[in-house]
Parts: C-alpha cells; structure tokens; sequence
C-alpha cells in the first residue's frame, strides 16, 4: 500500500490558510470591544433649560416633547387675492371663534385652512357644516398643531 505524498504546492496552501485564519482570530481579538465608563460632560445650564421647557410645556398643556403631530385641516378657499382670503377667514371665525384658521401663501395663490383635527372623520364633519357657504372644500393631510389638554385631566 502506498502512502499518501503531500506535494510542496499542497503545503503552502494549507500553510497560507492557517496563516490567514490565525490572523483573522488575532484581528478579532484586538478590535473587540471592552466595556467601561461613559462620561458624560455638559454645562450645567443645560439642566435648567431641559426644567424650564418642561414646567413651560406643562402650563400650556402640551405633553413633555410633543407639541405637533400629523392630521387633517379644511381647505375652504383658495385664489389669487390676498383680500378674499382674509374675508373668507372672516367669515369662518364669525360662524366658528373657537376654530383654528392658517392662511398659506403658495404662489400664485393663498389658501385658507381650518382645524387641528386628528381623524379624518373630524375633518369631514366640519366639511358638511361648511358646504353651504363654501363651494370647494378639500381635506389636506398634514402636520397640525395638538389641542390643549384640559387642566381637570391631570
């Protein structure tokens, strides 16, 4: 029976790879990472500002970090003429103070919004109180201003 011969070329071969799997092991080990401590340097001002804004969120009602959010709003006018835009707005605080209105300027043309609602179903209810006095109303989709939580909610 005849032995098994390992050619020079087989040997270098099996020498390269162990050679590149030791230095994969090797690079494994030094670029591990270790665990420590952290610190953290800041002004100290930096707490009072961070206590203020949340004693000031706080008496506006606004939650802790949240003072927008996305939702609906009524467009019920839209042309060219700034003085119809202010009258159309008129109009919509006259029948309804407690609503929100925004006006945009999107040239050519101004755009009157109105609502900070958080459904679309809200939004088609003041749609329907409105189509008598307004012809064309859309509902648009985009980042509204939340409603003030109520004090008694605490």
């Amino acid at each position: 029976m005849k032995k098994a011969v390992f050619d020079h070329k087989a040997k270098q071969a099996l020498i390269k790879y162990c050679f590149f799997f030791m230095l994969i092991g090797l690079s494994t080990q030094t670029f591990a990472q270790t665990r420590g401590k952290v610190e953290v340097v800041k002004d100290p001002l930096m707490d009072t500002l961070i206590a203020k804004r949340f004693a000031l969120n706080k008496e506006t009602g606004i939650a802790p970090g949240v003072s927008s959010s996305y939702g609906y709003r009524v467009q019920f006018f839209s042309g060219s003429n700034r003085k119809d835009a202010y009258n159309a707005q008129a109009r919509l605080q006259n029948q309804f103070p407690e609503l929100r209105t925004y006006i945009l300027y999107s040239e050519p043309n101004f755009k009157v919004r109105a609502g900070d609602f958080r459904t679309r179903l809200e939004a088609e209810k003041l749609m329907q109180q409105l189509r008598a006095q307004f012809p064309s109303l859309f509902i648009i989709s985009e980042k509204i201003n939340l409603p003030k939580a109520d004090a008694n909610d605490d």
